[in-house]
Parts: C-alpha cells; sequence; structure tokens
C-alpha cells in the first residue's frame, strides 16, 4: 500500500513538473505574445518589453496611455492599435536610436534593446524626462552655480 502512494505521488510530482517546464517553454515556440510589432523584434521576451516600456515612461515622463489606447467599451488595453499618433512617433525615433546605435556604437538587435551602455543613444539621450526632446542647453542660472574651474596652472 505505501509503495503504491509512493509510486503514485512521485507521478503526480512528475507530471506537475513536467506541466510546469512546458509552459514554461510554451512563450519559445516562436509565436509572439506581442502582435504589431514592428521595430521591436518579434521574438522579444516578456521582461524585456517590460524593460523597454518601462524606459519609455521614465524617459519621457508619461504613463501608458500616451502612446496606447484604452477601450472604453470593454476597458481593456488595446496595446497592439495604432490610433495613437505618439505611438507612431516613438516607432520613428526608436528606428532613429537603432540606426545611431549600429552606426556608431556597433549595438543591433536584442543587444541594443537590453544592454544599455554609458555609449549609446536612448529616448532620455534628448527627452530628459519630457514628451518634447530638449533642444536648448541649460538656464544660465543653473551653469552660475556651478563652482568656478581653476585655470590657473601650477608648477
Amino acid at each position: 500500500m505505501k509503495k503504491t502512494f509512493l509510486v503514485s505521488l512521485a507521478f503526480v510530482g512528475l507530471v506537475a513538473l513536467s506541466c510546469a517546464v512546458t509552459k514554461q517553454n510554451a512563450g519559445s515556440t516562436g509565436k509572439s505574445e506581442y502582435k504589431n510589432l514592428k521595430v521591436l523584434p518579434q521574438d522579444i521576451t516578456h521582461e524585456q518589453m517590460d524593460s523597454v516600456m518601462h524606459h519609455f515612461t521614465a524617459s519621457l515622463n508619461v504613463r501608458c496611455n500616451f502612446c496606447h489606447m484604452r477601450n472604453d467599451q470593454t476597458n481593456q488595453w488595446d496595446w497592439a492599435s495604432d490610433e495613437n499618433k505618439h505611438k507612431l512617433a516613438a516607432r520613428s525615433m526608436m528606428t532613429m536610436t537603432n540606426e545611431l546605435n549600429k552606426k556608431y556604437f556597433n549595438l543591433t538587435g536584442a543587444s541594443a534593446i537590453t544592454i544599455t551602455t554609458p555609449l549609446m543613444v536612448t529616448c532620455f539621450t534628448c527627452h530628459h524626462g519630457s514628451t518634447e526632446p530638449s533642444t536648448k542647453p541649460p538656464k544660465q542660472e543653473r551653469l552660475q552655480q556651478r563652482p568656478p574651474q581653476d585655470t590657473t596652472r601650477k608648477g
């Protein structure tokens, strides 16, 4: 009786483990869980997508609804919708930064998404927490608050 119970318990454990592994690997079948990806890679992981979206929201100081549409009737997000002009602009900006990173910093594909190096162009490079890119230097007051540099030579 004990032996049958232990074998049954082991079999149930094996089935549970198999289901967990199968579910975990289901995302790597080549089918993307995301629709309408035109700049981001089709095989982007959930973690990479979250990282990219969090970078956008922090770099532009916005929330999801800045680029994405919410269906008022179903109260659900329509992440794939292209109705919002900001999403189209974001794609254009992503293409530009990808080209700059490829040309000047040798970053391409997933490496440009997952690796943030000090030498790479990102949304924050120009936006600095604003929806419009910064085109002017900081105000003069901020520059004057810095301590003066010592330009005298010693020695």
